[in-house]
């Protein structure tokens, strides 16, 4: 196989998805292959990105699984799945965790799914993630699904990259609301009670209306919907409300939409580039002269920071 990233482009267009592999890996290794595959992925469309975040055990793959299916039995012919998985400790690589509970969809032509991992990048969100889900459009693929692992707080950047976020939510998390409620009125677009055949889903849905009547929630307010991922139960209305809100950003309010996703992808880039110019500061006999002179007494930790920007 090519080892071009533009002649690979063109076979994942053709439907090859072993170039679309490669291409995917491109962006997640470095180098040159990887800006020559990203400069040629941010010249076509984005595909609309739905992003599923919440708490471990919220039954996100499994939701994901049956929004798929859902996908792929109305108007789309296919669908590209990233699912962003926690990272070996000594490897750095996924664990692969999703791709078993969507065995289903494994070996069906129309979905293409690729486990990336997070490589400790915080939020769950692989640095590497936005760029794939541009080379995923850049293939074809007019939707795309995002699963993250459930850490928390920390999962709200998975509203920078994606159209549509849902917060999947179980019955009696209400514990966690209010721990969690800044970034989740922040970051969600339709929230989900999965699980919905257990006990406490009243309670669960009272404290989300809480939280949006006492916070500062998106416009439109994001509803809040219930499934069992396990049977199906709720799925199609699910995937109801994503179309819904998806005609609402794609309105008068698109090119709004459009700019506030090119900020945050502008503001990612900048952020990893500025963290290497800081590593290699800090590798420099001018950081060092500042240690010892912080250990001496004779400056601060503001005015040795000072020092080295302005001199770097």
């Amino acid at each position: 196989m090519t080892r071009d990233p533009a002649e690979l482009l063109a076979a994942a267009g053709e439907g090859s998805r072993a170039a679309l592999a490669r291409l995917i890996t491109y962006v997640e290794s470095g180098g040159p292959s990887q800006r020559a595959t990203i400069e040629l992925a941010y010249r076509a469309p984005s595909p609309y990105v739905v992003g599923l975040t919440g708490p471990p055990g919220a039954g996100k793959s499994t939701l994901t699984d049956r929004l798929i299916a859902e996908a792929l039995g109305g108007e789309l012919d296919e669908i590209g799945v990233l699912c962003v998985d926690p990272s070996s400790p000594f490897t750095g690589g996924a664990i692969l965790g999703d791709r078993i509970r969507m065995q289903d969809h494994a070996t069906d032509e129309r979905v293409f799914i690729r486990s990336m991992a997070t490589r400790g990048a915080l939020g769950g969100l692989s640095l590497a993630v936005p760029d794939a889900l541009r080379v995923l459009g850049a293939a074809g693929f007019p939707v795309a699904l995002v699963e993250t692992v459930g850490v928390g707080q920390m999962e709200v950047d998975v509203a920078g990259a994606a159209d549509t976020t849902i917060v999947v939510t179980n019955p009696g998390w209400g514990d966690a609301m209010q721990a969690n409620k800044a970034g989740l009125l922040e970051v969600a677009d339709i929230f989900v009670i999965n699980k919905a055949d257990r006990p406490g889903v009243r309670e669960t849905r009272r404290d989300l209306e809480q939280m949006l009547d006492l916070g500062t929630a998106k416009d439109p307010r994001p509803p809040i919907l219930e499934t069992v991922a396990s049977t199906g139960e709720g799925v199609a209305e699910l995937w109801s409300a994503i179309l819904e809100h998806r005609r609402s950003i794609e309105g008068p309010r698109h090119a709004e939409h459009r700019r506030a996703l090119a900020s945050a992808a502008l503001e990612r880039v900048l952020g990893v580039l500025w963290r290497a110019r800081l590593a290699e500061i800090a590798e420099g006999q001018a950081y060092e002269d500042q240690v010892s002179a912080i250990v001496d007494g004779r400056t601060d930790p503001y005015r040795a920071a000072e020092t080295l920007l302005s001199s770097s």
